[in-house]
């Protein structure tokens, strides 16, 4: 009876973690197929249905350039902080030099740091670098918000490599460029499609940056285009316009974590097992 007792208490208890983590989506997918009064019915179950508010979003705004602009940034940001950060992962991990312990804390402490800590002196840089309005000018700040986690997660899973392997390599007359691509790469993929994953979701949805150094709309970014949206008068929120954007942006990223949920626990949970 206790057994059960407590089977029926860890059910409910996952059921209602679920709930409060699904139930918002769901009421947002049901809200964009709303229109006029029927925004206002608090019904949690659709009584009718339109998909006029996923066409308005692209006739009212270039929402399909704002889709584009967020793609061309996040995966600039996840190719350049991953070839930054596995280089800099084999010198911190495999490179005994003085004070490496205390360049890895301070990598990892400017992680801490809140972004708009930062906003003031990286908005004067990105304006003397004539990067303002631009999406290089959101790449650089989001490449660098993403960096200290990604060289983190990657010097710790290097470490954890045999070093057989580049002692070999080594013996072979491999240089640190061919020890890192020909056969650190193929061992790090687990960690690589992690913080590639994790560094695309982060620089997806940022949203202070892309505020901030941004000026016209064909420059800016999927989570300033929702937050910006605009009724026809002063008094009007488009909620469904607004609702089918979030729905439109939200399912592809709900989709690559699903696809790779496993890779994302692996390459996470690698660096903890020896080899």
């Amino acid at each position: 009876m206790n057994r059960q007792m407590k089977s029926i208490l860890f059910y409910t208890l996952v059921a209602v973690v679920v709930i409060f983590s699904v139930f918002p989506f769901y009421y947002a997918i049901v809200t964009s197929f709303r229109s006029g009064q029927e925004l206002f019915n608090p019904s949690v179950f659709p009584t009718s249905f339109t998909t006029g508010n996923y066409f308005s979003i692209f006739k009212e705004q270039p929402f399909g350039l704002n889709i584009l602009n967020s793609v061309i940034v996040a995966t600039s940001v996840v190719i350049l902080s991953l070839i930054i950060a596995v280089t800099a992962s084999y010198a911190l991990a495999r490179i005994h030099f003085r004070g490496r312990g205390l360049l890895l804390m301070t990598i990892l402490s400017v992680s801490m740091f809140p972004q708009v800590a930062i906003l003031s002196g990286m908005y004067e840089l990105i304006r003397s670098m004539g990067l303002y309005n631009s999406l290089p000018g959101l790449i650089i700040p989001n490449t660098v918000l993403t960096l200290p986690f990604t060289v983190w997660v990657l010097t710790t899973f290097m470490k954890e490599l045999p070093k057989e392997l580049e002692e070999a390599a080594v013996v072979d007359g491999a240089s640190p460029l061919t020890i890192v691509r020909r056969i650190f790469l193929p061992l790090m993929w687990p960690a690589m499609v992690t913080t590639g994953l994790l560094a695309f979701i982060g620089a997806w949805n940022e949203f202070l940056f892309a505020l901030t150094f941004t000026l016209s709309n064909e420059v800016r970014t999927v989570p300033v285009a929702i937050a910006l949206m605009s009724g026809a008068t002063e008094y009007e929120l488009p909620w469904g316009n607004i609702m089918a954007a979030s729905v439109l942006v939200t399912v592809p990223i709900v989709v690559l974590v699903l696809v790779f949920q496993r890779k994302i626990v692996a390459g996470l949970t690698a660096g903890a097992v020896k080899g």
